[in-house]
C-alpha cells in the first residue's frame, strides 16, 4: 500500500495533520498513482469527517461583463485576441444584475457568483460592483465575485462592501502556466489571493483540467493551492470546454477517470475546503457526477450557462440529486471532523 495511505493510520487522530500546508509533488503523484478504488475509498473517508456526505452547495454564476478582455488565456472565448463569435457586452446595470439574483435564489441557488471579463476592475467600475454585492447580500445569498486583479485597496473595498467570495483560479501548475497566458504571471495571480485574504475573504481558488497538460502538472496546481497558507475554502475543478476560435480547440478530451482523480486528490488534500464542479459538467453524463460527488465534490454551480458557456439544465441537476439522495445544502457551515470508522483503518491496513 502506498505510503500516503500508510501515513493516515498513523495520524488518525490528529486533525492537525490533516489540514496539511507542506505536500511534496511526489506526494502528490504518488496519490494520483494510487489504484482508482483505494483514492475513491480515501477521499470518501475524509469526505465525511468534515462535510454531511449528501449534501451539494449550489452556486449560481452569472456573467455581468461579457467579452473584449485584452488577456490572451489559451482557453477563453472572451479574450479580443480570439475570433469565436461572441458579442462583447458592458457592465450589467445593479438593477438587472439583483434581478437575476432574486431568480437564482428562487430556483435553490445560496450563493451568487458574479464575473466580468476584465484584466482588472478600473476605478470608475467599483462602484457599481459594490452595489451588486450590497444588493445580493442584502437578499440573503452568499455573494461571490471574479474580476480579474485586484490591488490591495480594491480587495478593501470589496470586503468593506460585504464580499464574502472573491475567484481568482490559479488555472494550472506554474511549470505548464506559461503554455496557457502570458498577459499575466502566475505571481500575479498569487498576490491577488493575498490581497483577497489580507482583506479577511473567503477564497475561491482552483483550476481548469483537460488543456493539454501532463498529470504532474494537474499534482503541481493542487500542491501550489494546498500549500497556501489558508486553503482556498471553495476549490473549482474545472473541465476544458472545447470553443471554436480559441487556441485550444482541437485539445483532445481528458479521461473521465483522470477527472474523478483529481476530485479525489483534491479532497485528500483539502480536505475542509469545498471541491467545486465547474466548467465542463455539460459534457459528464449522471454515471460521471455520481462519481465525482462520491470522489469528493460537494459544489456546483447551477443553471443554463456558465459566464458563456452551456451548462446543465437546472432541473436536471435537482432530479439527479433526488436520485442518489442530495440535498442542495442550505448555507456554508463549518463541520466538525468526525472520527473515521474503525473499518476505515481496517480496509487500508489490509490493502
Amino acid at each position: 500500500m502506498c505510503s500516503a495511505i500508510a501515513a493516515r493510520q498513523s495520524d488518525s487522530t490528529s486533525q492537525q495533520d490533516e489540514i496539511r500546508h507542506n505536500w511534496s509533488r511526489e506526494e502528490v503523484v504518488a496519490l494520483f498513482a494510487l489504484p482508482f478504488n483505494d483514492l475513491l475509498f480515501e477521499a470518501q473517508s475524509l469526505h465525511r469527517r468534515y462535510f454531511d456526505p449528501n449534501q451539494v452547495q449550489v452556486s449560481t454564476l452569472l456573467s455581468i461583463k461579457t467579452g473584449a478582455c485584452p488577456e490572451d488565456c489559451a482557453y477563453c472565448p472572451q479574450s479580443t485576441r480570439y475570433d469565436t463569435g461572441l458579442e462583447a457586452e458592458k457592465l450589467m446595470e445593479v438593477e438587472k444584475v439583483l434581478e437575476q439574483a432574486r431568480a437564482a435564489a428562487a430556483t435553490g441557488a445560496t450563493r451568487f457568483c458574479m464575473g466580468a471579463a476584465w484584466r482588472c476592475p478600473k476605478p470608475r467600475d467599483m462602484p457599481h460592483v459594490v452595489d451588486m454585492v450590497k444588493g445580493v447580500r442584502e437578499l440573503g445569498l452568499e455573494s461571490c465575485m471574479t474580476l480579474g486583479m485586484l490591488t490591495q485597496e480594491q480587495a478593501g473595498e470589496l470586503a468593506e462592501a460585504g464580499l464574502d467570495y472573491y475567484n481568482h483560479n490559479l488555472d494550472t501548475s506554474p511549470e505548464y502556466y506559461g503554455d496557457i497566458i502570458t498577459t499575466r504571471t502566475y505571481q500575479d495571480r498569487l498576490e491577488t489571493l493575498d490581497h483577497v485574504r489580507d482583506a479577511g475573504m473567503k477564497v475561491c481558488s482552483g483550476g481548469i483540467v483537460g488543456m493539454g497538460e501532463q498529470q504532474a502538472d494537474r499534482a503541481g496546481l493542487l500542491q501550489q493551492l494546498a500549500n497556501l497558507p489558508h486553503h482556498p475554502e471553495s476549490v473549482p475543478i474545472n473541465m476544458l470546454v472545447r470553443v471554436e476560435g480559441t487556441p485550444l480547440e482541437g485539445e483532445e478530451d481528458l479521461d473521465p477517470f483522470e477527472f474523478i482523480r483529481t476530485i479525489a486528490v483534491a479532497r485528500i488534500m483539502m480536505p475542509a475546503s469545498h471541491v467545486r464542479l465547474s466548467a465542463g459538467r455539460e459534457e459528464m453524463n449522471e454515471q460521471m457526477h455520481a462519481l465525482a460527488y462520491f470522489a469528493g465534490a460537494n459544489s456546483i454551480f447551477y443553471g443554463e450557462k456558465l459566464l458563456t458557456t452551456p451548462n446543465p439544465r437546472a432541473n436536471s441537476d435537482m432530479a439527479l440529486f433526488a436520485r442518489l439522495g442530495i440535498e442542495p445544502e442550505q448555507r456554508q457551515v463549518e463541520r466538525a471532523p468526525q472520527a473515521p470508522s474503525p473499518q476505515f483503518y481496517d480496509a487500508t491496513a489490509a490493502g
